[in-house]
């Protein structure tokens, strides 16, 4: 989809009160577009940094937005998604220790005691 059609689909979006549903991948969901009139988003491909869900998710909370916004996930349990929760949940682990660490050679030490090759493993293995 080119720039100008994707603007196209946004003001359409925003604009006309019987379209009810925007589709798009999480990834697109982030990049550079606000979507205020959107009141609910659901989460159907989880990432393995949280950050790019949030980041998708606060394209609904920008200035501007006047309804409270539900975030809704489908995840099925034991799936390669379940997985990635646990591991967004490490993840966020991690970045807070980080923050509490004094130098480069405390995180580094956090990174590897928290995400190491067993993680990936356990990861893929179910």
């Amino acid at each position: 989809m080119s720039l100008d059609q994707r603007q196209e689909v946004l003001r359409k979006f925003r604009s006309d009160s019987r379209i009810k549903v925007i589709l798009m991948s999480l990834k697109a969901g982030g990049q550079g577009i606000n979507l205020v009139a959107a009141s609910t988003v659901f989460l159907l491909d989880p990432w393995w940094n949280p950050a790019v869900e949030e980041q998708a998710i606060n394209r609904c909370h920008r200035i501007g937005q006047t309804r409270p916004v539900v975030v809704k996930r489908f995840v099925v349990r034991g799936t390669v998604e379940d997985n990635m929760l646990v591991l967004q949940e490490r993840k966020r682990a991690v970045a807070a220790d980080a923050v509490e660490s004094n130098t480069a050679e405390d995180w580094a030490k956090v990174a590897a005691d928290r995400l190491g090759l067993d993680d990936l493993k356990q990861f893929f293995a179910r």
